[in-house]
């Protein structure tokens, strides 16, 4: 008689749940969904409610109200909605009014910032805010932590993006006033003497914040993994550490540093790279670079290389005419410089300099990447020619070709970008009780990674964006020149 109660009150609740989730909801039937943790499965039903997923199950197995608005997704394939974790509102400020729908065009629903100034950064934060439907989200590290001379400073071609220290103390002070207005990580940059750049990552530790940012110029890899790096952009400096003479590269760096206390610091930075570099990558020792990929593993100092960045004039991808179509969703002035700095690139074409260190950085992020290190996807955009949203499906095809599988590189626009900001528990999945952040293509990107770029509609936050509506977009985008 007790199992007869438990079974009754059992199928109760299942009854009254039913009613309560098949009503009133998106459903989006028949899709075949993709995500880091349970790969592909084919023919689900996702029912979304008040921005959430609330139910997945085999669409043969659900029996959906009228009430419900039923989208038919049959042969699409739906991903979490991606991440760029490392793009620059404030690098030109008259593009940034245009970077939301970019974004969300593109299936960008969600970015990282990481570099500018601190007020304007706020008001787009703040925006994103207020309107989660129709906006990326948005994280931000506030202005560059720099040490002195800082890079920038606002000289020609370096914005201002960064803030200068000259002692630990004003580090410190400079570090507490970000957290006080509210940043999501903290951004370390490459002229910090080794001493302020510790006092900030114990600082940032302390108060729960990611410090990420480029390896200063002072410092080995190692130390900056030891002294609490939660990330690494753009592979900076890494090569300068995987040498035999490591030490001695150290020491003529922090000379260079001295002797050139008064140049504008861009100048300096510039300098200290083309004397290193590349005569690093030719002089790589394999014990050094294994010793440090140990170190970037045991303290979970994650990656984001950025390749699409380096690989403009090699690949050649900003000169593709899907590429060059993109421009006209930016300011005609903008687009105008952009078409004449592709051109001279191309005219130029790459140096062998740069040949090589683009195939150093393919053959690193593999080694990276089996070495079991986590890497985030992020672009630099809009620096180099790379359009906001569409750069970062290039990221993921250059992260394939470099080694990652294509599941692995969608998890590094996805559900690693979500870990990184402890959001793992509510994005970065397809999974019941998930923010309902969505993008449906029209075909499988474990296929062919490019796939991504197949957009058939995204959901924003429980929004669903149809074609027509990211039509929409890109109309309005164009309509403002």
């Amino acid at each position: 008689m007790k199992n007869l109660l438990l079974l009754g009150f059992t199928l109760l609740f299942y009854a009254c749940s039913n009613d309560l989730v098949y009503e009133n909801a998106y459903c989006l039937t028949n899709v075949h969904t993709i995500d880091a943790k349970d790969g592909l499965q084919m023919d689900q039903t996702v029912i979304i409610s008040e921005g959430r997923i609330l139910k997945i199950a085999p669409t043969a197995s659900l029996s959906l109200a009228a009430s419900n608005t039923i989208i038919d997704c049959k042969g699409q394939y739906m991903i979490p909605g991606l991440w760029d974790a490392h793009v620059h509102f404030a690098y030109i400020e008259d593009l940034a009014p245009r970077m939301f729908d970019l974004f969300l065009s593109y299936g960008v629903t969600s970015v990282r910032d990481t570099g500018g100034k601190l007020d304007f950064l706020k008001e787009w934060k703040q925006k994103a805010e207020q309107n989660p439907q129709d906006a990326p989200r948005v994280k931000i590290a506030g202005p560059l932590l720099d040490g002195m001379p800082n890079v920038y400073d606002g000289s020609p071609g370096r914005p201002l993006l960064s803030v200068g220290a000259g002692s630990v103390e004003e580090a410190l002070s400079i570090a507490n006033g970000l957290v006080d207005d509210g940043v999501d990580l903290i951004k370390a940059y490459e002229m910090l003497t080794p001493e302020q750049f510790k006092a900030v990552a114990k600082f940032a530790k302390e108060k729960g914040l990611k410090l990420t940012g480029h390896v200063p110029l002072s410092m080995d890899v190692i130390s900056a993994s030891n002294a609490g790096m939660s990330s690494m952009e753009h592979l900076r400096n890494l090569e300068m550490s995987c040498t035999a003479n490591t030490e001695e590269l150290l020491a003529q760096r922090v000379k260079m540093l001295e002797m050139g206390a008064e140049d504008l610091g861009g100048i300096l930075r510039s300098r200290i790279h083309a004397a290193q570099r590349h005569e690093a990558i030719k002089n790589m020792d394999e014990a050094k670079t294994e010793a440090v990929l140990d170190v970037l593993l045991k303290n979970q100092t994650w990656q984001v290389p950025t390749m699409s960045l380096y690989n403009g004039s090699v690949r050649k991808h900003v000169a593709r005419p899907d590429w060059r179509a993109s421009f006209e969703y930016l300011p005609d002035s903008i687009a105008e410089k952009w078409n004449t700095g592709v051109d001279n690139l191309i005219a130029i074409g790459a140096s062998e300099n740069r040949l090589n260190y683009a195939k150093w950085c393919g053959d690193i992020v593999k080694r990276i990447h089996e070495k079991g290190i986590g890497i985030m996807a992020g672009t630099d955009c809009p620096i180099g020619f790379l359009t906001p949203g569409l750069s970062l499906h290039e990221e993921l095809v250059i992260l394939v070709e470099s080694g990652l599988s294509p599941l692995a590189a969608l998890e590094s626009a996805t559900l690693k970008p979500a870990e990184y900001f402890s959001m793992q528990n509510e994005l970065g999945l397809i999974k019941e009780g998930y923010i309902a952040d969505l993008v449906l293509l029209k075909s499988n990107p474990l296929e062919n990674i490019a796939n991504t770029q197949t957009i058939e509609s995204i959901v924003k936050a429980g929004k669903y964006h149809s074609q027509e509506a990211l039509e929409t977009m890109r109309t309005r985008l164009r309509e403002m020149n």
